[in-house]
């Protein structure tokens, strides 16, 4: 007979599984049918800074690439960034997402460079990095500091991308996504720490 707590954690990490399989499968269905069938044009539906109609993209922004190549190099980082977000709690992802998109897309509209389009995933990807960097400080935790440690060992050389570099890269997505997941990480902190 199987042990429950095996039992237990082979569910969590099929759920973990589903959750990322289930999102990077919507990324790239979205991509492809956005390059077949609509030749790039949905693209035109990420943040368009100060345009009201630009408005929506904040929402739409980490669902649009610019090509497959572009969604390759972020779905990497995206599934291994998102996955040690889930491991201490499936919440903590949905949460860190959603004040991540918030932040970056807004930080975008404001910021971006006008006549602009923004697009990808990178803004929650970094948003990732920022709440896995900085949630061993808050949380004061022997596993998050630890946690924290490894993510700035292996994806530390992200932090250079919040600074403006390349002229079709959008630092203000990067550096707003950073900013959210660093405030996502003080907020559940807090949390933590007074729950514990």
């Amino acid at each position: 007979m199987s042990n429950p707590e095996t039992k237990t954690i082979t569910r969590e990490l099929q759920s973990h599984a589903a959750i990322l399989g289930g999102c990077v499968s919507l990324l790239w269905i979205i991509e492809i049918v956005d390059v077949f069938l609509f030749r790039g044009r949905l693209n035109d539906y990420g943040v368009r800074p100060r345009s009201l109609d630009g408005i929506q993209g904040i929402l739409l922004m980490p669902f649009l690439h610019g090509s497959f190549a572009h969604l390759a190099a972020n779905t990497l980082p995206f599934v291994t960034l998102g996955w040690l977000i889930m491991l201490r709690e499936i919440s903590d992802f949905f949460i860190v997402s959603a004040v991540t998109m918030l932040v970056s897309g807004l930080g975008v509209w404001l910021t971006g460079a006008p006549n602009s389009v923004h697009i990808g995933a990178s803004g929650l990807i970094f948003g990732y990095f920022g709440f896995l960097l900085l949630r061993g400080y808050f949380e004061r935790s022997f596993t998050s500091i630890l946690v924290s440690l490894i993510v700035g060992f292996f994806y530390g050389s992200l932090i250079w991308g919040v600074l403006p570099s390349q002229p079709e890269v959008s630092w203000q997505g990067h550096f707003f996504g950073f900013v959210g997941g660093v405030l996502t990480a003080q907020l559940l902190g807090r949390q933590k720490r007074r729950i514990n």
